[in-house]
């Protein structure tokens, strides 16, 4: 079975008004350290560009709806074409910084130009009147926080690209519901998880509904 079979299966025809995701990018030179599928590390599978795009998001979005897409900063350009394939128009950003304990950046980064110490957030609407909920007028588009994986930063221990728990209060106080996770990892109360690496994918049981642009979730 596909990935795009796989999922289409498991949302069974629920629709959602925010997604975010954080594909498993195939990088074009797999024998730097960057890429997960460096043979020495074999971190996790990874997905070619149309095996992305190929995914039926589109197919499970209500009529208004926001994309949260995570990206390195080297697939910046794929970035924005999974967006567009999936339904969105591209609209801002929300970088990460990975910093250690003392505040400073975390140069453990890796780049084949320079060492990077960000990630990036695409973000995309659909539809018409999808400006963010109140909260997000006043939201930086920024995230300064540990990075999971590193033992010396702010935050415990995690698998690699775990990305930043302070995503989800971004999202929840700046998009409305029904939320959907894509390539997640562990569950997280109101959100739809699918993905490989989910421990008890799960659905929340409310129905699926319109909302505008006051309305916040409340499942």
């Amino acid at each position: 079975m596909t990935a795009s079979d796989d999922l289409r299966d498991f949302l069974d025809g629920e629709k959602f008004s925010t997604v975010m995701a954080d594909p498993p990018w195939r990088f074009q030179n797999r024998t730097g350290k960057i890429a997960p599928e460096h043979k020495r590390l074999a971190r996790y599978p990874t997905m070619d560009l149309q095996e992305i795009a190929d995914l039926p998001v589109a197919e499970h979005l209500e009529d208004r709806a926001h994309c949260y897409l995570w990206v390195p900063n080297a697939l910046l350009p794929e970035g924005l074409q999974i967006l567009r394939a999936w339904g969105f128009d591209y609209k801002s950003n929300i970088i990460w910084q990975k910093v250690r304990k003392d505040g400073g950046p975390d140069g453990r980064g890796v780049g084949f130009y320079f060492r990077n110490v960000t990630e990036i957030l695409l973000f995309g609407t659909r539809g018409k009147n999808v400006r963010t909920l109140q909260p997000g007028r006043s939201q930086v588009n920024w995230i300064e926080a540990g990075e999971p994986d590193g033992d010396l930063l702010k935050t415990r221990k995690r698998e690699h690209s775990r990305k930043p728990d302070e995503q989800y209060d971004i999202i929840e106080s700046c998009s409305w519901g029904p939320y959907l996770e894509l390539f997640g990892r562990g569950r997280r109360e109101g959100w739809t998880v699918w993905g490989n690496q989910a421990d008890d994918d799960y659905k929340p049981s409310w129905s699926t509904y319109k909302h505008n642009s006051g309305a916040v979730a409340t499942g």
